[in-house]
């Protein structure tokens, strides 16, 4: 096994036989009974080791094997699965042993810099149903037969939504009842394997959200597990008193027990060391470092929360210096995203609803004189700790598009979200992403105008993707901009933002992105947030010379309701607005145009 993801607890596989160990502190007894004994409830003791550890080895164990363990406590007789196990039948059906390093080779895989990074953020179990019968869950297997399609796009980090064992075939994931298990009806543990493989063959990072401020609500067999629980809460691996409490029930970890942290310790190595993800994105992370998260009175924090994550975060920096950690916060937090030793957290880079907030109710106002291209320009110029990449920023996500929202163009246009207004405010919108300092995502479908809202029980409708391929052409177009595979957009990757140009009354904003390293290669972006079609725009610019129109929104080869701007390239004019030099330029309706030298 690893050197580092094994702590030797759950069901280890020997060159002969397996090692079962599990943390029961409060029982008599300990038993293991599997599909190697029949299923006997009295054949095979644990040893108690220490601190409330038992072990027992069984050569008549094999990998393959499904098992349980019987516990005693006083007159209890409980029966559970293991809280290691690393593959389950389902949700409330058995342990399964399972070497996960069995065949292992190193994927020799290094996730792209993080300013380089484009996300895309995927639910396996509504990405790709073709093939399955109708209800069926999408899984790794199908998931992969888009992995060319996400390459061609120039995707080069996937966000995968939780894959933990969960309660039943469909959900968002973020119910883990069995932890280590891989959803049984995503394909399992080889599933995702492959999965992650197939990625990194691409050249592609796998990001895996992990859910640490709450395990269930159901199916949790962690719940009370060896009978021991205090006003009946969840017992030794839960707080039983008022911590406990969460948004989705009494069920928040105790980060106070060392057993409990290294649990949690435990798992996240396991997905980044035996699985070979190359991050970990943490759901609602506010929820672990304060008491009641979602009040924003009260700020009480949970320091035994704060600490855990300082100690995790601390020390897969160290072992894995490559991987990417992220943090769903959402209070704008620089603490979030600030180094352990200064008491951060250690997270690399936070969501936030900042961008998303501000850019979309540009994008929404229906009328332009209420329009506030300022709310864009704060957007632009936010940053945590002066590291522009420090944020990761998107226009929808799997929240930002379910609970009561809907995909962007169909909020913009509701029940038209293939009108010419959904497609040329919400493709507006992913040319501010694609230019905007941060680490740009996008979710599922997106880039081909996918409308109504995110559900855990309907599969992408990939039929859209051919009808809208010019909208999908063009989102490729602004991410092989993005993701530093061009050398002429480097200036895309770097921290330097500036204005250039700002016009309430026109709606036009004009911002220079630069690399700091590329100076001599800026780049200019021009976006339109108005109905109106400018001919001859004129704004004043730093730098003379001729300059050339490396993208234009307004092609018709994207969509046949652009403009159909046509313009290469522009000359620049004398000075303008306090600045040396100017240009003329053509600008479509609700659009962007980029610039380069």
């Amino acid at each position: 096994m690893s050197q580092i993801g094994n702590s030797g607890m759950g069901a280890v596989v020997g060159e002969h036989g397996v090692t079962f160990r599990v943390w029961v502190p409060n029982a008599n007894s300990v038993f293991v009974m599997g599909s190697f004994n029949g299923w006997k409830d009295d054949e095979f003791p644990l040893e108690h080791e220490y601190d409330g550890y038992w072990a027992v080895h069984l050569d008549a164990a094999i990998e393959g094997a499904e098992y349980k363990y019987i516990i005693h406590n006083g007159d209890y007789k409980i029966i559970k699965n293991d809280p290691y196990a690393r593959k389950m039948t389902n949700s409330v059906g058995n342990s399964i042993v399972i070497d996960l390093r069995k065949d292992w080779e190193d994927h020799q895989f290094q996730i792209p810099s993080f300013n380089e990074l484009v996300i895309y953020e995927m639910h396996i179990g509504t990405f790709n149903r073709e093939g399955k019968e109708e209800g069926q869950a999408g899984d790794f297997y199908t998931a992969v037969q888009k992995l060319d399609y996400i390459k061609e796009l120039g995707i080069n980090a996937i966000e995968v939504m939780p894959v933990m064992e969960f309660a039943g075939d469909n959900s968002w994931g973020y119910n883990p009842a069995h932890p280590f298990a891989v959803e049984s009806a995503y394909g399992g543990p080889d599933g995702l394997k492959y999965f992650i493989h197939e990625a990194h063959i691409r050249g592609i990072a796998v990001i895996l959200d992990v859910v640490y401020n709450h395990f269930g609500p159901s199916d949790i067999d962690l719940w009370q597990f060896d009978g021991w629980q205090e006003n009946d809460l969840g017992g030794i691996y839960f707080y039983n008193d008022y911590r406990a409490n969460t948004p989705w029930g009494e069920n928040r970890p105790d980060y106070g027990r060392k057993e409990v942290r290294n649990y949690l310790r435990d798992n996240a190595m396991m997905w980044l060391d035996d699985y070979q993800c190359d991050g970990l994105r943490f759901d609602a992370t506010a929820v672990i470092r304060y008491l009641d998260s979602e009040n924003s009175n009260n700020k009480a924090e949970l320091e035994d929360g704060y600490n855990f994550l300082q100690e995790l975060n601390g020390e897969i920096r160290d072992v894995f210096p490559h991987k990417i950690l992220i943090a769903e916060d959402l209070k704008a937090d620089p603490v979030v995203t600030s180094p352990v030793m200064l008491n951060g957290l250690g997270f690399h880079s936070q969501w936030g609803l900042g961008f998303a907030n501000q850019i979309k109710r540009v994008l929404l106002e229906i009328e332009d004189q209420h329009r506030n291209l300022q709310l864009v320009v704060e957007s632009l110029f936010f940053a945590f700790n002066n590291d522009v990449f420090q944020r990761i920023i998107f226009t929808e996500s799997h929240d930002e598009v379910a609970n009561g929202s809907s995909r962007l163009p169909e909020e913009i246009q509701p029940g038209e979200a293939d009108g010419e207004y959904a497609k040329k405010k919400s493709t507006l919108g992913a040319i501010t992403l694609m230019t905007a300092p941060g680490i740009p995502m996008l979710f599922q479908g997106q880039e081909f105008i996918s409308h109504g809202y995110f559900q855990d029980t309907e599969g992408l409708d990939w039929g859209r993707q051919s009808v809208y391929n010019g909208i999908s052409n063009m989102y490729r177009d602004l991410i092989g901009m993005r993701n530093g595979r061009d050398e002429e957009m480097v200036g895309l990757t770097g921290h330097l933002t500036e204005t250039l140009h700002f016009n309430q009354e026109t709606l036009v904003l004009v911002y220079s992105r630069i690399h700091a390293d590329h100076r001599d290669h800026p780049v200019i972006i021009v976006l339109n947030f108005s109905n109106q079609t400018y001919q001859n725009y004129k704004f004043g610019m730093p730098v003379g010379g001729q300059w050339r129109v490396k993208f234009n929104s307004g092609w018709q080869g994207y969509d046949e309701d652009f403009s159909g701007t046509e313009i290469t390239s522009v000359s620049a004019k004398g000075p303008f607005e306090g600045k040396p030099h100017s240009v003329l330029l053509d600008i479509p309706s609700f659009g962007g145009i980029i610039l380069i030298r």
